[in-house]
């Protein structure tokens, strides 16, 4: 297997030739940004909201129909997620372009090359890499001691959240992204890192990818004590396919009637507001460890 290149967006020590302005995406690939751009798209509402929380209004020239948050989201062009109009893409001008990792297509990317577009690819693996991802959007529009602070008062809400559950008993977990077929999280995603972090213990552990199929034999020999549900504007299980899980009254979540819904919104976006999906994810694992509070943790 190829090795990937370490660069910033890995945390790692990156080349001794990549100078200040030079990054190195999630792809592996080489860009080189001569100064902060003016103009910037962004292709998933996680990148539009690290832009937006890095202070990037004005330079934000295009978003996706995905991109709801913040609010002032809204009125910005909208263009397609990964599969976007190149032509549409083009005429919004874009000194830089931020996409998912899926966006990497080798005829779109030569073309926007070919422009002198450069295209940054973000997949968030882990929750390091929420962080760094922030770190070097931030060194690359020149706002990095915003984003500093912002990473510090992530990571600041994360150990309090972790201080919380570390010394309860690991409560077993099915985190649902679809039912038929049945789709979870496993090694490789953040949000099974996340699970970990909220006291949890997620039944898909052993599996090979980042976003397994799994069985009902295998769930059901699991045994998951509690069944977890995204729900957002976009991302959500409705709940006609979450009440169908209460066929299988053989199962611990199914008989203690522990079946619940996390702010897809904020988990299932890997940006700024992921400490908030990982508080909702420990107060529904472990709401013993938040006894008589309705607000959230703050750092």
């Amino acid at each position: 297997m190829k090795r990937r290149q370490q660069g910033i967006l890995t945390g790692m020590p990156f080349m001794a030739n990549i100078t200040p302005r030079t990054f190195i995406d999630d792809a592996g690939r080489k860009l080189y940004v001569a100064k902060a751009p003016t103009r910037v798209v962004s292709l998933a509402p996680s990148i539009t909201e690290m832009l937006f929380a890095l202070g990037l209004d004005e330079q934000i020239v295009g978003v996706t129909e995905f991109c709801d948050f913040p609010p002032a989201a809204a009125p910005k062009p909208k263009v397609g997620y990964s599969n976007p109009n190149l032509e549409s893409l083009i005429a919004l001008r874009p000194e830089l372009i931020v996409a998912p990792l899926e966006f990497h297509r080798a005829n779109v990317l030569a073309k926007l090359e070919e422009l002198k577009i450069p295209v940054l690819l973000l997949e968030a693996a882990s929750v390091e890499q929420i962080f760094s991802h922030i770190h070097t959007l931030g060194r690359i529009f020149d706002r990095s001691t915003v984003a500093h602070a912002m990473t510090a008062d992530m990571r600041t809400r994360m150990a309090e959240i972790s201080r919380r559950t570390e010394h309860l008993s690991r409560t077993r977990v099915l985190y649902v992204i679809n039912s038929q077929p049945l789709i979870t999280v496993g090694p490789g995603s953040y949000i099974h890192q996340m699970i970990g972090l909220a006291g949890g213990s997620n039944i898909a552990s052993e599996a090979n990818s980042p976003y397994p199929r799994l069985t009902m034999e295998t769930v059901l020999k699991a045994d998951p004590e509690i069944l977890i549900f995204p729900r957002g504007s976009v991302e959500t299980v409705p709940r006609s396919e979450q009440e169908s899980w209460r066929r299988w009254t053989t199962l611990t979540a199914v008989q203690q009637n522990r079946l619940r819904e996390v702010s897809a919104n904020a988990l299932n976006r890997p940006g700024p507001r992921v400490m908030e999906g990982l508080e909702s994810l420990a107060r529904v694992i472990h709401p013993e460890a938040f006894p008589s509070e309705s607000a959230p943790v703050q750092p």
